[in-house]
Protein backbone atom coordinates (compact mmCIF):
# COMPACT_ATOMS: atom_id res chain seq x y z
CA UNK A 1 0.00 0.00 0.00
CA UNK A 2 1.21 3.51 -0.72
CA UNK A 3 -0.20 5.12 2.40
CA UNK A 4 -0.88 4.03 5.95
CA UNK A 5 -4.25 2.22 5.70
CA UNK A 6 -5.17 2.55 9.37
CA UNK A 7 -4.12 5.70 11.19
CA UNK A 8 -5.32 4.26 14.49
CA UNK A 9 -2.30 1.96 14.43
CA UNK A 10 0.10 4.86 13.79
CA UNK A 11 2.70 3.45 11.37
CA UNK A 12 2.42 -0.05 9.89
CA UNK A 13 5.44 -1.37 7.99
CA UNK A 14 4.76 -5.03 7.18
CA UNK A 15 2.04 -7.65 7.45
CA UNK A 16 2.18 -11.35 6.57
CA UNK A 17 -0.41 -14.06 7.17
CA UNK A 18 0.45 -17.73 6.69
CA UNK A 19 -2.19 -20.44 6.66
CA UNK A 20 -1.58 -24.07 5.94
CA UNK A 21 2.07 -23.30 5.30
CA UNK A 22 1.38 -20.76 2.56
CA UNK A 23 1.39 -16.97 2.52
CA UNK A 24 -2.23 -15.94 2.03
CA UNK A 25 -1.89 -12.18 2.67
CA UNK A 26 1.03 -9.79 2.56
CA UNK A 27 1.28 -6.00 2.61
CA UNK A 28 4.12 -3.49 3.00
CA UNK A 29 4.45 0.23 3.52
CA UNK A 30 5.86 2.55 0.88
CA UNK A 31 9.30 2.41 2.51
CA UNK A 32 9.32 -1.36 3.10
CA UNK A 33 9.36 -4.48 0.96
CA UNK A 34 9.55 -8.24 1.47
CA UNK A 35 13.35 -8.10 1.65
CA UNK A 36 13.53 -5.33 4.29
CA UNK A 37 14.97 -6.37 7.66
CA UNK A 38 12.99 -4.91 10.56
CA UNK A 39 13.73 -4.92 14.27
CA UNK A 40 12.23 -7.55 16.53
CA UNK A 41 12.26 -5.70 19.81
CA UNK A 42 10.90 -8.13 22.41
CA UNK A 43 9.73 -10.74 19.92
CA UNK A 44 13.40 -11.72 20.16
CA UNK A 45 12.65 -13.15 23.62
CA UNK A 46 10.67 -15.94 21.98
CA UNK A 47 13.57 -16.60 19.61
CA UNK A 48 15.88 -16.83 22.63
CA UNK A 49 13.45 -19.44 23.95
CA UNK A 50 13.97 -21.44 20.76
CA UNK A 51 17.76 -21.21 21.03
CA UNK A 52 17.58 -22.57 24.56
CA UNK A 53 15.29 -25.33 23.34
CA UNK A 54 17.96 -26.58 20.95
CA UNK A 55 20.37 -27.05 23.88
CA UNK A 56 17.66 -28.78 25.93
CA UNK A 57 17.01 -31.08 22.94
CA UNK A 58 20.66 -32.07 22.90
CA UNK A 59 20.83 -32.60 26.66
CA UNK A 60 23.29 -29.76 27.17
CA UNK A 61 21.18 -27.84 29.70
CA UNK A 62 19.24 -28.90 32.78
CA UNK A 63 16.49 -26.35 33.33
CA UNK A 64 16.62 -26.90 37.08
CA UNK A 65 20.38 -26.34 37.33
CA UNK A 66 21.79 -23.44 39.33
CA UNK A 67 23.46 -21.03 39.33
CA UNK A 68 22.67 -19.71 35.86
CA UNK A 69 24.82 -16.58 36.27
CA UNK A 70 28.42 -16.34 37.57
CA UNK A 71 27.37 -13.36 39.70
CA UNK A 72 25.43 -15.85 41.84
CA UNK A 73 28.15 -18.51 42.11
CA UNK A 74 28.50 -18.22 45.88
CA UNK A 75 26.02 -20.68 47.47
CA UNK A 76 25.37 -18.12 50.20
CA UNK A 77 24.13 -15.59 47.62
CA UNK A 78 20.30 -15.58 47.78
CA UNK A 79 20.23 -15.40 43.98
CA UNK A 80 22.18 -18.66 43.68
CA UNK A 81 18.94 -20.65 43.58
CA UNK A 82 17.48 -18.86 40.53
CA UNK A 83 17.02 -21.55 37.87
CA UNK A 84 16.56 -21.44 34.11
CA UNK A 85 12.85 -22.11 34.70
CA UNK A 86 12.54 -19.08 36.98
CA UNK A 87 14.12 -16.88 34.32
CA UNK A 88 12.00 -18.35 31.51
CA UNK A 89 8.80 -17.58 33.38
CA UNK A 90 9.95 -14.08 34.46
CA UNK A 91 9.71 -15.19 38.09
CA UNK A 92 13.33 -14.74 39.15
CA UNK A 93 12.57 -12.26 41.93
CA UNK A 94 15.25 -9.91 40.59
CA UNK A 95 14.64 -6.17 40.66
CA UNK A 96 13.92 -4.82 37.18
CA UNK A 97 11.75 -1.94 35.99
CA UNK A 98 10.72 -2.53 32.35
CA UNK A 99 9.66 1.08 31.77
CA UNK A 100 10.33 2.37 28.23
CA UNK A 101 9.83 6.08 28.93
CA UNK A 102 11.22 7.19 32.29
CA UNK A 103 15.00 6.98 32.04
CA UNK A 104 15.33 7.97 35.69
CA UNK A 105 13.73 4.74 36.92
CA UNK A 106 13.93 2.30 33.99
CA UNK A 107 16.36 -0.58 34.27
CA UNK A 108 15.48 -1.52 30.70
CA UNK A 109 16.63 1.80 29.25
CA UNK A 110 19.74 1.84 31.43
CA UNK A 111 20.59 -1.70 30.33
CA UNK A 112 20.11 -1.11 26.60
CA UNK A 113 21.37 2.47 26.27
CA UNK A 114 23.11 3.47 29.50
CA UNK A 115 25.67 1.99 31.89
CA UNK A 116 24.59 -1.58 31.12
CA UNK A 117 24.82 -1.41 27.35
CA UNK A 118 28.30 -2.93 27.06
CA UNK A 119 27.36 -5.96 29.19
CA UNK A 120 23.59 -6.32 29.33
CA UNK A 121 23.53 -9.64 31.17
CA UNK A 122 25.91 -8.54 33.92
CA UNK A 123 23.83 -5.40 34.46
CA UNK A 124 20.68 -7.52 34.92
CA UNK A 125 22.33 -10.26 36.97
CA UNK A 126 23.79 -7.74 39.42
CA UNK A 127 20.34 -6.51 40.45
CA UNK A 128 19.22 -7.54 43.95
CA UNK A 129 16.28 -9.74 44.79
CA UNK A 130 13.04 -7.91 45.49
CA UNK A 131 10.92 -11.04 45.94
CA UNK A 132 11.28 -14.65 46.91
CA UNK A 133 12.40 -16.65 43.87
CA UNK A 134 9.51 -18.12 41.88
CA UNK A 135 6.73 -16.22 43.65
CA UNK A 136 6.18 -12.97 41.69
CA UNK A 137 5.90 -12.43 37.94
CA UNK A 138 7.80 -9.39 36.70
CA UNK A 139 8.27 -8.93 32.95
CA UNK A 140 11.97 -8.23 32.49
CA UNK A 141 14.20 -7.88 29.46
CA UNK A 142 17.09 -8.36 31.85
CA UNK A 143 16.19 -11.96 32.62
CA UNK A 144 16.16 -12.85 28.93
CA UNK A 145 19.63 -11.39 28.49
CA UNK A 146 20.86 -13.49 31.41
CA UNK A 147 19.49 -16.52 29.55
CA UNK A 148 21.11 -15.42 26.30
CA UNK A 149 24.54 -15.01 27.91
CA UNK A 150 24.23 -18.41 29.59
CA UNK A 151 23.33 -20.01 26.24
CA UNK A 152 26.46 -18.43 24.78
CA UNK A 153 28.56 -19.83 27.63
CA UNK A 154 27.33 -23.35 26.89
CA UNK A 155 27.82 -22.95 23.15
CA UNK A 156 31.28 -21.41 23.51
CA UNK A 157 33.31 -19.43 21.00
CA UNK A 158 32.16 -15.98 22.01
CA UNK A 159 30.15 -13.90 19.58
CA UNK A 160 31.22 -15.95 16.56
CA UNK A 161 30.30 -19.20 18.27
CA UNK A 162 26.87 -17.94 19.27
CA UNK A 163 26.14 -16.55 15.82
CA UNK A 164 27.24 -19.80 14.20
CA UNK A 165 25.08 -21.80 16.62
CA UNK A 166 22.00 -19.69 15.89
CA UNK A 167 22.50 -20.02 12.15
CA UNK A 168 23.37 -23.72 12.06
CA UNK A 169 20.81 -24.92 14.57
CA UNK A 170 17.89 -22.52 14.17
CA UNK A 171 17.90 -19.95 11.39
CA UNK A 172 19.25 -21.94 8.43
CA UNK A 173 17.19 -25.11 9.07
CA UNK A 174 13.93 -23.12 8.81
CA UNK A 175 15.12 -20.85 5.99
CA UNK A 176 15.30 -17.77 8.21
CA UNK A 177 18.25 -16.51 6.21
CA UNK A 178 17.70 -12.78 6.76
CA UNK A 179 18.04 -13.10 10.56
CA UNK A 180 20.67 -10.76 11.97
CA UNK A 181 21.25 -10.88 15.75
CA UNK A 182 22.96 -7.94 17.42
CA UNK A 183 25.51 -8.33 20.23
CA UNK A 184 26.86 -6.21 23.05
CA UNK A 185 30.55 -5.42 23.57
CA UNK A 186 31.14 -8.66 25.50
CA UNK A 187 29.76 -10.83 22.71
CA UNK A 188 26.38 -11.53 24.31
CA UNK A 189 23.46 -11.61 21.91
CA UNK A 190 20.97 -9.04 23.21
CA UNK A 191 18.27 -11.69 23.07
CA UNK A 192 15.74 -9.48 24.80
CA UNK A 193 15.46 -7.02 21.95
CA UNK A 194 17.81 -7.13 18.97
CA UNK A 195 17.18 -9.39 16.04
CA UNK A 196 16.57 -8.00 12.57
CA UNK A 197 14.74 -10.06 9.94
CA UNK A 198 12.17 -9.80 7.19
CA UNK A 199 8.48 -10.17 7.96
CA UNK A 200 8.46 -13.44 6.01
CA UNK A 201 11.26 -14.82 8.15
CA UNK A 202 9.52 -13.81 11.37
CA UNK A 203 6.54 -15.72 9.96
CA UNK A 204 8.79 -18.74 9.40
CA UNK A 205 9.73 -18.61 13.07
CA UNK A 206 6.06 -18.48 14.08
CA UNK A 207 5.37 -21.42 11.79
CA UNK A 208 8.06 -23.46 13.57
CA UNK A 209 6.07 -23.02 16.79
CA UNK A 210 2.77 -23.69 15.02
CA UNK A 211 4.25 -27.06 13.96
CA UNK A 212 5.45 -28.03 17.45
CA UNK A 213 9.09 -27.25 16.70
CA UNK A 214 9.29 -29.51 13.63
CA UNK A 215 10.39 -28.21 10.22
CA UNK A 216 10.12 -30.33 7.07
CA UNK A 217 10.23 -33.49 9.14
CA UNK A 218 13.22 -32.40 11.23
CA UNK A 219 12.72 -31.79 14.94
CA UNK A 220 14.37 -28.46 15.74
CA UNK A 221 12.91 -28.04 19.23
CA UNK A 222 12.44 -30.85 21.73
CA UNK A 223 9.06 -32.50 22.05
CA UNK A 224 6.92 -30.56 24.53
CA UNK A 225 8.99 -27.37 24.27
CA UNK A 226 6.28 -25.43 22.45
CA UNK A 227 3.59 -26.67 24.83
CA UNK A 228 5.74 -25.55 27.73
CA UNK A 229 6.09 -22.08 26.19
CA UNK A 230 2.38 -21.61 25.65
CA UNK A 231 1.23 -22.95 29.02
CA UNK A 232 -0.09 -20.02 31.10
CA UNK A 233 2.02 -19.53 34.21
CA UNK A 234 1.23 -15.95 35.22
CA UNK A 235 -1.67 -13.52 34.61
CA UNK A 236 -0.42 -10.52 32.64
CA UNK A 237 -2.81 -8.08 34.31
CA UNK A 238 -4.66 -7.37 31.08
CA UNK A 239 -6.80 -10.47 30.73
CA UNK A 240 -4.13 -12.70 29.22
CA UNK A 241 -1.23 -14.73 30.51
CA UNK A 242 2.49 -15.21 30.24
CA UNK A 243 4.11 -18.58 29.65
CA UNK A 244 7.81 -19.06 28.98
CA UNK A 245 9.04 -16.12 26.88
CA UNK A 246 5.69 -16.15 25.02
CA UNK A 247 2.39 -14.37 25.71
CA UNK A 248 -0.68 -16.59 25.96
CA UNK A 249 -4.21 -15.46 25.13
CA UNK A 250 -5.89 -18.21 27.13
CA UNK A 251 -8.70 -18.45 24.56
CA UNK A 252 -10.47 -21.28 22.78
CA UNK A 253 -8.19 -20.92 19.76
CA UNK A 254 -5.05 -21.72 21.75
CA UNK A 255 -3.52 -18.45 20.54
CA UNK A 256 -0.09 -17.39 21.75
CA UNK A 257 2.24 -14.67 20.55
CA UNK A 258 5.66 -13.06 20.57
CA UNK A 259 5.11 -9.39 21.40
CA UNK A 260 7.49 -6.48 20.96
CA UNK A 261 7.70 -2.76 21.66
CA UNK A 262 5.55 -0.52 19.44
CA UNK A 263 3.36 -3.34 18.21
CA UNK A 264 5.68 -5.99 16.80
CA UNK A 265 3.73 -9.25 16.76
CA UNK A 266 4.15 -12.89 15.76
CA UNK A 267 0.74 -14.41 16.48
CA UNK A 268 0.32 -18.20 16.37
CA UNK A 269 -3.23 -19.57 16.23
CA UNK A 270 -3.21 -23.40 16.28
CA UNK A 271 -6.97 -23.91 15.83
CA UNK A 272 -6.87 -21.91 12.60
CA UNK A 273 -3.50 -23.24 11.37
CA UNK A 274 -2.50 -19.59 11.19
CA UNK A 275 0.50 -17.34 11.77
CA UNK A 276 0.14 -13.55 11.58
CA UNK A 277 3.09 -11.15 11.62
CA UNK A 278 2.67 -7.39 12.03
CA UNK A 279 5.62 -5.02 12.22
CA UNK A 280 5.50 -1.26 12.63
CA UNK A 281 5.65 1.64 15.06
CA UNK A 282 2.58 1.95 17.25
CA UNK A 283 3.21 3.92 20.46
CA UNK A 284 1.56 2.69 23.65
CA UNK A 285 -1.49 4.92 23.21
CA UNK A 286 -2.30 2.94 20.06
CA UNK A 287 -2.15 -0.42 21.86
CA UNK A 288 -5.95 -0.83 22.26
CA UNK A 289 -6.50 -0.17 18.55
CA UNK A 290 -3.75 -2.62 17.63
CA UNK A 291 -5.23 -5.32 19.85
CA UNK A 292 -8.67 -4.80 18.32
CA UNK A 293 -7.24 -4.87 14.80
CA UNK A 294 -5.41 -8.14 15.47
CA UNK A 295 -8.56 -9.70 16.89
CA UNK A 296 -10.42 -8.69 13.75
CA UNK A 297 -7.69 -10.12 11.51
CA UNK A 298 -7.64 -13.46 13.33
CA UNK A 299 -11.45 -13.67 13.40
CA UNK A 300 -11.55 -13.15 9.64
CA UNK A 301 -9.96 -16.60 9.24
CA UNK A 302 -12.71 -18.39 11.18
Amino acid sequence: FRRNPNDELSLSLAFVAVRGGRIVAERYSRSTRSTTRLISWSTAKSITHAALGVLVRDGRIDLDATPVAPEWADPSDPRHAISWRDLLGMRSGLRFDEDYVDADTSHCLEMLYGSGADDVAAYAACQPLDHEIGTVWNYSSGTTNIISRAIGSVVGGGRDGMERFLRDELFDPIGMTSAEPRFDATGTWVGSSYLYATARDFARFGYLYLRDGVWDGRRILPEGWVDDARTPTSPDGEGGFYGHQWWVAGDERGQFSANGYEGQRIVVVPSLDLVVVRLGKSPIEHAPALAAWLREIVASFE
